[in-house]
């Protein structure tokens, strides 16, 4: 380790000559110096609320339901491409319990430290089987098919990011979901001009070039608007050597608009299926009155664009892409409303209490009736809405718990919800 870290991405070409990305000797040696994300680790499983992690939640999320269990089934297949200190890999395992999940990474570094989390946490015994391995993204040929493929900040820092979705898209199974984190152009143009100064300045990607780039916020101005960026919207998120290093003096980096995302998707061969922060792409987030009737009259997709135009602090997209496209169920009918089966949201911080966090750590309330009918869907799981028992008002409330994301309902085999 100690011959890996002082030749550094030298080695990495001497063993590899022809790298499948050209930027992954240079990254891989910049992650075994700054191992990312630098989240420390800790005994037992991390908080259980990240929806987006639990494939359950995604599936009716993005289609409306959850697919009707098949007891004959193999367990999900899940691919955590990129996988870096185990954030990720940890929550997958918790929240899809009897799973088989591959993690791979192409920094040693950050492995040692997933492999070390994984282990503390418990997540390597929620699953059927746990494979941690230090591969690229770009080199799994033969590994397929997933159910569920996440990469999350990672193909904006391969030299050719197409070429990485292409591969992922050739992992993912014909229903399978892929989650996806890409880094923003209007969010990040402070982020941007930081890193271009500091690499006019020359101060590389090691632990002096931490201490100079965190100097810089330290010297410029107080009315400087690279530094009040940092200090209002980053210094909690960089406190770790690690995140600082991964925003500031990452070697390798795209961003892109709305525009070229969807072209980048488009060129894949994949579907746009959804953001997994939709609450950030509603109008009614900036705008009233008029303004946002007018707003409410345009088409879905002019809707994301006008709030990318109006909103300059996105510093990122995070969305769902499928091999086609697929149209979420809707649970407008009384009587099919009644006629499902449905689970409790499983991503609930303080269940079961009135009072508790929702699936995006928000905190919520829950009505007398909307605690009774998930207490009523947990006990007794094998029953339709229609046959708990409870109220008249048993339909609009299950509809208010399925707009909040906290009842998720069961499709049964041969339900619908993709496009032809």
């Amino acid at each position: 380790m100690l011959h890996r870290k002082l030749i550094g991405p030298l080695s990495q070409l001497l063993m590899n000559p022809n790298p499948t990305d050209a930027a992954t000797p240079v990254v891989s040696d910049f992650y075994d110096r700054f191992p990312y994300p630098g989240d420390p680790l800790q005994d037992g499983p991390p908080p259980g609320y990240n929806w987006r992690w639990c494939l359950e939640s995604v599936n009716a999320a993005v289609r409306g339901a959850i697919p009707a269990l098949d007891h004959a089934a193999s367990p999900p297949r899940i691919l955590d491409a990129g996988c870096g200190t185990g954030v990720s890999t940890d929550y997958l395992c918790h929240l899809n319990p009897g799973a088989d999940v591959l993690a791979v990474d192409i920094s040693a570094g950050a492995l040692d430290l997933a492999r070390e989390r994984l282990n503390r946490s418990g997540g390597a015994q929620q699953v059927r089987s746990l494979r941690q391995e230090e591969r690229s993204l770009l080199d799994l040929n033969g590994e397929g098919p997933f159910d569920y493929i996440n990469s999350v900040g990672v193909l904006h820092h391969l030299r050719e990011p197409l070429a990485g979705l292409k591969a992922l898209a050739a992992l993912l199974a014909d229903d399978g979901l892929m989650h996806l984190f890409l880094y923003a152009n209007a969010g990040r143009w402070e982020i941007h001009r930081t890193q271009k100064a500091l690499t006019r300045l020359g101060v590389g990607q090691d632990s002096e070039a931490l201490r100079l780039g965190r100097e810089l916020f330290d010297v410029l101005p107080d009315s400087n608007r690279l530094r009040r960026n940092h200090e209002q919207r980053w210094l909690i998120d960089t406190a770790a050597d690690a995140n600082f290093a991964d925003m500031y003096l990452h070697p390798q980096e795209s961003s892109y608009d709305l525009e070229s995302l969807f072209a980048l998707i488009e060129a894949s061969g994949l579907s746009f299926v959804g953001f997994s922060n939709p609450s950030v792409w509603d109008p009614s987030r900036l705008l009233t009155g008029d303004l946002l009737a007018r707003a409410q009259e345009l088409p879905i997709k002019d809707q994301w664009f006008l709030v990318e135009d109006l909103d300059t602090d996105i510093s990122h997209f995070e969305f769902f892409v499928a091999r086609k496209p697929i149209q979420n169920r809707s649970w407008a009918k009384d009587g099919e409303l009644l006629r499902t089966r449905t689970r409790r949201q499983s991503c609930l911080w303080g269940w079961p209490s009135s009072s508790l966090l929702g699936p995006d750590l928000e905190p919520i309330a829950l009505s007398a009736e909307e605690k009774q009918l998930l207490e009523a869907v947990d006990n007794q799981p094998d029953h339709c809405l229609g046959e708990l028992g409870l109220g008249p008002w048993i339909a609009d409330v299950a509809r208010t718990l399925i707009e909040r994301r906290l009842l998720l309902p069961i499709a049964e085999a041969g339900g619908g919800g993709e496009n032809a």
